[in-house]
Protein backbone atom coordinates (compact mmCIF):
# COMPACT_ATOMS: atom_id res chain seq x y z
CA UNK A 1 0.00 0.00 0.00
CA UNK A 2 1.29 3.43 -0.96
CA UNK A 3 0.09 6.74 0.45
CA UNK A 4 -0.46 9.23 -2.36
CA UNK A 5 -3.11 11.57 -0.96
CA UNK A 6 -1.40 14.88 -0.27
CA UNK A 7 -3.59 15.66 2.73
CA UNK A 8 -2.69 12.36 4.37
CA UNK A 9 0.97 13.14 3.68
CA UNK A 10 0.59 16.57 5.31
CA UNK A 11 -1.17 15.00 8.30
CA UNK A 12 1.82 12.69 8.82
CA UNK A 13 4.28 15.58 8.52
CA UNK A 14 2.26 17.81 10.84
CA UNK A 15 1.84 15.25 13.63
CA UNK A 16 5.49 14.20 13.33
CA UNK A 17 6.49 17.70 14.44
CA UNK A 18 3.68 18.06 17.00
CA UNK A 19 4.93 14.87 18.66
CA UNK A 20 8.52 16.11 18.51
CA UNK A 21 7.44 19.27 20.33
CA UNK A 22 5.55 17.25 22.95
CA UNK A 23 8.51 14.95 23.58
CA UNK A 24 10.97 17.83 23.53
CA UNK A 25 9.09 20.21 25.80
CA UNK A 26 7.88 17.31 27.94
CA UNK A 27 11.49 16.30 28.53
CA UNK A 28 12.42 19.89 29.33
CA UNK A 29 9.50 20.23 31.75
CA UNK A 30 10.56 16.99 33.46
CA UNK A 31 14.28 17.83 33.47
CA UNK A 32 14.40 18.52 37.20
CA UNK A 33 12.98 15.06 37.92
CA UNK A 34 15.33 13.50 35.36
CA UNK A 35 18.41 15.17 36.86
CA UNK A 36 17.36 14.15 40.39
CA UNK A 37 16.91 10.54 39.25
CA UNK A 38 20.52 10.63 37.99
CA UNK A 39 21.69 12.36 41.18
CA UNK A 40 22.93 15.33 39.13
CA UNK A 41 22.53 18.66 40.91
CA UNK A 42 24.90 20.88 38.93
CA UNK A 43 23.37 23.81 37.10
CA UNK A 44 26.38 23.69 34.78
CA UNK A 45 25.43 20.14 33.79
CA UNK A 46 21.87 21.25 33.07
CA UNK A 47 23.19 24.20 31.06
CA UNK A 48 25.43 21.85 29.09
CA UNK A 49 22.34 19.94 27.98
CA UNK A 50 20.85 23.19 26.66
CA UNK A 51 24.13 23.97 24.92
CA UNK A 52 24.26 20.54 23.30
CA UNK A 53 20.69 21.02 22.07
CA UNK A 54 21.58 24.39 20.55
CA UNK A 55 24.58 22.78 18.84
CA UNK A 56 22.27 20.06 17.48
CA UNK A 57 20.00 22.70 15.98
CA UNK A 58 22.89 24.57 14.35
CA UNK A 59 24.63 21.47 13.00
CA UNK A 60 21.38 19.72 12.12
CA UNK A 61 19.86 22.54 10.10
CA UNK A 62 23.14 23.08 8.23
CA UNK A 63 23.73 19.46 7.19
CA UNK A 64 20.05 18.64 6.61
CA UNK A 65 20.29 19.56 2.92
CA UNK A 66 23.40 17.39 2.45
CA UNK A 67 21.56 14.39 3.92
CA UNK A 68 18.56 15.06 1.65
CA UNK A 69 20.87 15.13 -1.37
CA UNK A 70 22.46 11.82 -0.36
CA UNK A 71 19.34 9.93 0.70
CA UNK A 72 16.53 11.79 -1.04
CA UNK A 73 13.92 13.80 0.84
CA UNK A 74 11.73 10.80 1.68
CA UNK A 75 14.43 8.83 3.50
CA UNK A 76 16.02 11.96 4.96
CA UNK A 77 12.67 12.73 6.62
CA UNK A 78 12.51 9.13 7.85
CA UNK A 79 15.97 9.48 9.42
CA UNK A 80 14.82 12.66 11.18
CA UNK A 81 11.78 10.79 12.49
CA UNK A 82 13.92 7.95 13.84
CA UNK A 83 16.26 10.39 15.58
CA UNK A 84 13.26 11.97 17.31
CA UNK A 85 12.18 8.57 18.66
CA UNK A 86 15.55 8.29 20.46
CA UNK A 87 13.89 10.54 23.03
CA UNK A 88 12.53 7.25 24.45
CA UNK A 89 15.89 6.95 26.25
CA UNK A 90 15.47 10.28 28.07
CA UNK A 91 13.25 9.17 30.99
CA UNK A 92 15.25 6.00 31.66
CA UNK A 93 18.80 7.10 30.85
CA UNK A 94 21.09 5.28 33.33
CA UNK A 95 23.67 8.06 33.33
CA UNK A 96 24.15 11.71 32.45
CA UNK A 97 26.13 10.96 29.26
CA UNK A 98 23.34 8.88 27.73
CA UNK A 99 20.81 11.55 28.72
CA UNK A 100 22.92 14.16 26.95
CA UNK A 101 23.26 11.96 23.86
CA UNK A 102 19.51 11.24 23.71
CA UNK A 103 18.63 14.93 23.90
CA UNK A 104 21.27 15.84 21.32
CA UNK A 105 20.11 13.22 18.78
CA UNK A 106 16.48 14.11 19.37
CA UNK A 107 17.23 17.80 18.79
CA UNK A 108 19.14 16.81 15.65
CA UNK A 109 16.07 15.00 14.35
CA UNK A 110 13.87 18.02 14.97
CA UNK A 111 16.38 20.28 13.23
CA UNK A 112 16.40 18.01 10.17
CA UNK A 113 12.63 17.74 10.07
CA UNK A 114 11.88 21.48 10.06
CA UNK A 115 14.08 21.85 6.94
CA UNK A 116 12.34 18.98 5.12
CA UNK A 117 8.88 20.51 5.45
CA UNK A 118 9.59 22.73 2.47
CA UNK A 119 10.64 20.27 -0.27
CA UNK A 120 7.70 18.09 0.81
CA UNK A 121 5.28 21.00 0.45
CA UNK A 122 6.87 21.89 -2.90
CA UNK A 123 6.47 18.29 -4.06
CA UNK A 124 2.85 17.67 -3.09
CA UNK A 125 1.03 21.01 -3.21
CA UNK A 126 0.22 23.53 -5.92
CA UNK A 127 1.48 27.10 -5.67
CA UNK A 128 -1.85 28.49 -4.49
CA UNK A 129 -2.01 25.90 -1.66
CA UNK A 130 1.51 26.30 -0.29
CA UNK A 131 0.98 29.35 1.91
CA UNK A 132 -1.79 27.53 3.81
CA UNK A 133 0.24 24.35 4.27
CA UNK A 134 3.33 26.34 5.28
CA UNK A 135 1.27 28.10 7.93
CA UNK A 136 -0.12 24.81 9.25
CA UNK A 137 3.40 23.39 9.54
CA UNK A 138 4.59 26.57 11.25
CA UNK A 139 2.07 26.15 14.08
CA UNK A 140 2.87 22.46 14.73
CA UNK A 141 5.56 23.11 17.35
CA UNK A 142 3.38 25.62 19.21
CA UNK A 143 0.50 23.18 19.35
CA UNK A 144 2.73 20.43 20.74
CA UNK A 145 4.19 22.87 23.26
CA UNK A 146 0.76 24.13 24.31
CA UNK A 147 -0.51 20.58 24.87
CA UNK A 148 2.41 19.87 27.21
CA UNK A 149 2.33 23.20 29.05
CA UNK A 150 -1.40 23.00 29.77
CA UNK A 151 -2.13 19.25 29.85
CA UNK A 152 1.07 17.48 30.99
CA UNK A 153 -0.32 16.80 34.47
CA UNK A 154 -3.46 15.26 32.96
CA UNK A 155 -1.38 13.17 30.55
CA UNK A 156 0.81 11.98 33.45
CA UNK A 157 -2.26 10.96 35.41
CA UNK A 158 -3.54 9.04 32.38
CA UNK A 159 -0.24 7.21 31.74
CA UNK A 160 0.78 6.79 35.37
CA UNK A 161 3.86 9.04 35.52
CA UNK A 162 6.02 11.42 33.49
CA UNK A 163 8.34 8.61 32.34
CA UNK A 164 5.45 6.73 30.74
CA UNK A 165 4.25 9.95 29.09
CA UNK A 166 7.61 10.55 27.41
CA UNK A 167 7.77 6.92 26.29
CA UNK A 168 4.24 7.24 24.86
CA UNK A 169 5.27 10.32 22.84
CA UNK A 170 8.26 8.43 21.40
CA UNK A 171 6.21 5.33 20.52
CA UNK A 172 3.65 7.52 18.74
CA UNK A 173 6.53 9.19 16.84
CA UNK A 174 7.83 5.76 15.77
CA UNK A 175 4.41 4.72 14.48
CA UNK A 176 4.16 7.95 12.47
CA UNK A 177 7.68 7.31 11.10
CA UNK A 178 6.61 3.86 9.84
CA UNK A 179 3.56 5.42 8.18
CA UNK A 180 5.87 7.85 6.41
CA UNK A 181 7.63 4.91 4.71
CA UNK A 182 4.37 4.20 2.90
CA UNK A 183 4.35 7.65 1.27
CA UNK A 184 4.96 7.59 -2.48
CA UNK A 185 7.54 10.31 -3.08
CA UNK A 186 8.33 11.07 -6.71
CA UNK A 187 11.48 12.63 -8.18
CA UNK A 188 11.75 16.34 -7.26
CA UNK A 189 10.22 18.80 -9.68
CA UNK A 190 10.56 22.48 -10.44
CA UNK A 191 7.58 24.77 -10.10
CA UNK A 192 7.01 24.30 -13.82
CA UNK A 193 6.89 20.49 -13.23
CA UNK A 194 10.15 19.89 -15.11
CA UNK A 195 12.18 17.06 -13.45
CA UNK A 196 15.53 18.13 -12.01
CA UNK A 197 18.54 16.47 -10.47
CA UNK A 198 18.46 16.90 -6.70
CA UNK A 199 22.24 16.78 -6.45
CA UNK A 200 23.25 18.98 -9.38
CA UNK A 201 20.46 21.53 -9.34
CA UNK A 202 21.68 23.79 -6.51
CA UNK A 203 24.76 23.28 -4.36
CA UNK A 204 25.88 24.53 -0.94
CA UNK A 205 28.50 26.65 -2.71
CA UNK A 206 25.75 28.37 -4.69
CA UNK A 207 23.69 28.75 -1.53
CA UNK A 208 26.54 30.45 0.33
CA UNK A 209 26.96 32.92 -2.55
CA UNK A 210 23.25 33.65 -2.79
CA UNK A 211 22.53 37.06 -1.20
CA UNK A 212 18.91 36.15 -0.56
CA UNK A 213 19.82 33.28 1.78
CA UNK A 214 21.83 35.56 4.07
CA UNK A 215 19.20 38.31 4.14
CA UNK A 216 16.51 35.72 4.80
CA UNK A 217 18.32 34.18 7.77
CA UNK A 218 19.33 37.56 9.22
CA UNK A 219 15.76 38.85 9.03
CA UNK A 220 14.53 36.01 11.24
CA UNK A 221 17.50 35.87 13.65
CA UNK A 222 16.44 38.67 16.00
CA UNK A 223 12.91 37.29 16.38
CA UNK A 224 14.27 33.80 17.09
CA UNK A 225 16.75 35.20 19.64
CA UNK A 226 13.97 37.04 21.47
CA UNK A 227 11.74 33.95 21.42
CA UNK A 228 14.50 31.81 23.00
CA UNK A 229 15.33 34.55 25.54
CA UNK A 230 11.66 34.72 26.43
CA UNK A 231 11.68 31.20 27.84
CA UNK A 232 15.31 31.14 28.98
CA UNK A 233 15.95 34.46 30.74
CA UNK A 234 12.70 36.35 31.21
CA UNK A 235 11.37 34.10 34.01
CA UNK A 236 14.66 34.67 35.84
CA UNK A 237 14.00 38.40 35.57
CA UNK A 238 10.63 37.89 37.26
CA UNK A 239 8.57 38.20 34.05
CA UNK A 240 6.32 35.15 33.99
CA UNK A 241 3.78 35.91 31.25
CA UNK A 242 5.65 33.88 28.62
CA UNK A 243 2.90 31.24 28.38
CA UNK A 244 0.59 33.81 26.80
CA UNK A 245 3.00 34.07 23.87
CA UNK A 246 2.46 30.39 23.03
CA UNK A 247 -1.34 30.58 23.09
CA UNK A 248 -1.62 33.77 21.09
CA UNK A 249 1.10 32.48 18.75
CA UNK A 250 -1.31 29.75 17.66
CA UNK A 251 -4.05 32.33 17.10
CA UNK A 252 -1.60 34.56 15.19
CA UNK A 253 -0.58 31.69 12.92
CA UNK A 254 -4.21 30.87 12.11
CA UNK A 255 -4.88 34.50 11.21
CA UNK A 256 -1.64 34.54 9.22
CA UNK A 257 -2.82 31.58 7.14
CA UNK A 258 -6.16 33.30 6.42
CA UNK A 259 -4.45 36.63 5.66
CA UNK A 260 -1.87 35.11 3.30
CA UNK A 261 -4.63 33.27 1.47
CA UNK A 262 -6.60 36.47 0.88
CA UNK A 263 -3.76 39.00 0.47
CA UNK A 264 -1.16 38.03 -2.16
CA UNK A 265 1.61 40.44 -1.09
CA UNK A 266 4.07 39.06 1.48
CA UNK A 267 6.12 42.03 2.71
CA UNK A 268 3.46 44.33 4.23
CA UNK A 269 2.38 41.82 6.90
CA UNK A 270 6.03 41.00 7.64
CA UNK A 271 6.97 44.70 7.93
CA UNK A 272 4.14 45.93 10.13
CA UNK A 273 4.09 42.82 12.29
CA UNK A 274 7.82 43.33 12.78
CA UNK A 275 7.22 46.89 13.95
CA UNK A 276 4.55 45.79 16.45
CA UNK A 277 6.96 43.13 17.75
CA UNK A 278 9.61 45.77 18.50
CA UNK A 279 7.15 48.01 20.35
CA UNK A 280 5.62 45.08 22.24
CA UNK A 281 9.06 43.76 23.20
CA UNK A 282 9.93 47.14 24.71
CA UNK A 283 6.69 47.23 26.73
CA UNK A 284 7.01 43.59 27.78
CA UNK A 285 10.61 44.07 28.90
CA UNK A 286 10.41 47.41 30.70
CA UNK A 287 6.86 47.83 31.99
CA UNK A 288 6.36 47.23 35.71
CA UNK A 289 2.61 46.75 35.33
CA UNK A 290 1.67 43.06 35.28
CA UNK A 291 -1.49 43.60 33.19
CA UNK A 292 0.47 45.59 30.60
CA UNK A 293 3.14 42.89 30.39
CA UNK A 294 0.39 40.30 29.88
CA UNK A 295 -1.15 42.40 27.10
CA UNK A 296 2.29 42.84 25.50
CA UNK A 297 2.85 39.05 25.71
CA UNK A 298 -0.44 38.46 23.87
CA UNK A 299 0.52 40.97 21.18
CA UNK A 300 3.97 39.41 20.88
CA UNK A 301 2.57 35.92 20.42
CA UNK A 302 0.08 37.11 17.83
CA UNK A 303 2.43 39.33 15.80
CA UNK A 304 5.52 37.11 15.97
CA UNK A 305 3.52 34.34 14.29
CA UNK A 306 1.12 36.36 12.12
CA UNK A 307 3.79 36.92 9.40
CA UNK A 308 5.35 33.43 9.59
CA UNK A 309 3.14 32.01 6.82
CA UNK A 310 4.13 34.86 4.49
CA UNK A 311 7.79 34.62 5.53
CA UNK A 312 8.19 30.89 4.89
CA UNK A 313 6.22 31.14 1.63
CA UNK A 314 8.64 33.63 0.04
CA UNK A 315 11.21 31.00 -1.08
CA UNK A 316 8.42 28.86 -2.55
CA UNK A 317 7.48 31.77 -4.81
CA UNK A 318 10.98 32.60 -6.06
CA UNK A 319 11.46 31.98 -9.81
CA UNK A 320 12.45 28.45 -10.86
CA UNK A 321 12.43 27.09 -7.31
CA UNK A 322 13.40 23.41 -7.04
CA UNK A 323 13.39 20.79 -4.32
CA UNK A 324 17.19 20.86 -4.00
CA UNK A 325 17.35 24.64 -3.81
CA UNK A 326 14.53 25.06 -1.31
CA UNK A 327 16.11 22.44 0.96
CA UNK A 328 19.40 24.37 0.98
CA UNK A 329 17.61 27.72 1.37
CA UNK A 330 15.86 26.57 4.54
CA UNK A 331 18.92 24.70 5.75
CA UNK A 332 20.85 27.99 5.64
CA UNK A 333 17.88 29.98 6.94
CA UNK A 334 17.69 28.01 10.18
CA UNK A 335 21.43 27.52 10.68
CA UNK A 336 22.18 31.25 10.19
CA UNK A 337 19.38 32.33 12.50
CA UNK A 338 20.33 29.77 15.18
CA UNK A 339 24.02 30.74 15.08
CA UNK A 340 23.21 34.44 15.46
CA UNK A 341 20.55 33.87 18.13
CA UNK A 342 23.01 31.70 20.10
CA UNK A 343 25.53 34.56 20.02
CA UNK A 344 22.82 37.02 21.09
CA UNK A 345 21.83 34.78 24.02
CA UNK A 346 25.46 34.68 25.14
CA UNK A 347 25.67 38.48 24.94
CA UNK A 348 22.37 38.77 26.82
CA UNK A 349 23.70 36.65 29.69
CA UNK A 350 27.04 38.46 29.66
CA UNK A 351 25.34 41.85 30.00
CA UNK A 352 23.33 40.59 32.97
CA UNK A 353 26.51 39.28 34.63
CA UNK A 354 28.48 42.48 33.97
CA UNK A 355 25.67 44.52 35.54
CA UNK A 356 25.43 42.36 38.68
CA UNK A 357 22.10 40.79 37.77
CA UNK A 358 20.50 43.91 36.33
CA UNK A 359 18.63 43.01 33.11
CA UNK A 360 18.20 46.59 31.80
CA UNK A 361 21.02 46.63 29.22
CA UNK A 362 20.24 43.06 28.16
CA UNK A 363 16.60 44.05 27.58
CA UNK A 364 17.75 47.06 25.52
CA UNK A 365 19.90 44.70 23.41
CA UNK A 366 17.11 42.21 22.74
CA UNK A 367 14.58 44.97 22.01
CA UNK A 368 16.89 46.51 19.40
CA UNK A 369 17.64 43.14 17.82
CA UNK A 370 13.96 42.18 17.68
CA UNK A 371 13.78 44.74 14.85
CA UNK A 372 15.55 42.45 12.35
CA UNK A 373 12.23 41.30 10.84
CA UNK A 374 11.05 44.89 10.35
CA UNK A 375 14.40 45.97 8.86
CA UNK A 376 14.71 42.79 6.80
CA UNK A 377 11.35 43.44 5.13
CA UNK A 378 13.00 46.32 3.24
CA UNK A 379 15.61 43.98 1.74
CA UNK A 380 13.64 40.81 1.03
CA UNK A 381 12.01 40.42 -2.40
CA UNK A 382 8.25 40.78 -2.83
CA UNK A 383 7.27 37.42 -4.31
CA UNK A 384 3.51 37.83 -4.02
CA UNK A 385 1.30 38.50 -7.03
CA UNK A 386 1.45 42.30 -7.33
CA UNK A 387 -1.03 42.30 -10.20
CA UNK A 388 -3.66 40.48 -8.12
CA UNK A 389 -3.07 42.89 -5.25
CA UNK A 390 -3.56 45.88 -7.57
CA UNK A 391 -6.74 44.37 -9.00
CA UNK A 392 -8.00 43.74 -5.47
CA UNK A 393 -7.52 47.39 -4.59
CA UNK A 394 -9.43 48.43 -7.70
Amino acid sequence: MKITNKYVVETIVFFSYVLFAMAWVGGTASMQSIMLSLDVHSLAAASFISGAVTLAKIVGTFIAAWIAIKLGVKYAFFVSSLLITIGILTPYAPNYELLLLSRFLMGLGGAFMVVYFNPIVLQFFKAEERSTINGINAVAFNIGTAIVLWQMDSINQLTGNWQNSLVLFSIASFIIALLWLLVKFEQPVTMSNTPVSASADYSYAQGLKDRFNWLYGLAYSGILAFYICLFTFYPKAGIVQSKWVIGFGIIGTIFGIIYSKKVPLRLPVIRWSGLVVVLSTAIFSFSELAWLQTLAAMLLGFFIFLPVTALVTIPHELPKMTSARITIVFSMFYSISYIISTLILWLFGLLVDLNQGDFSWAFILITLLSSTLFIGSYFLPETGDKQSATQGEN
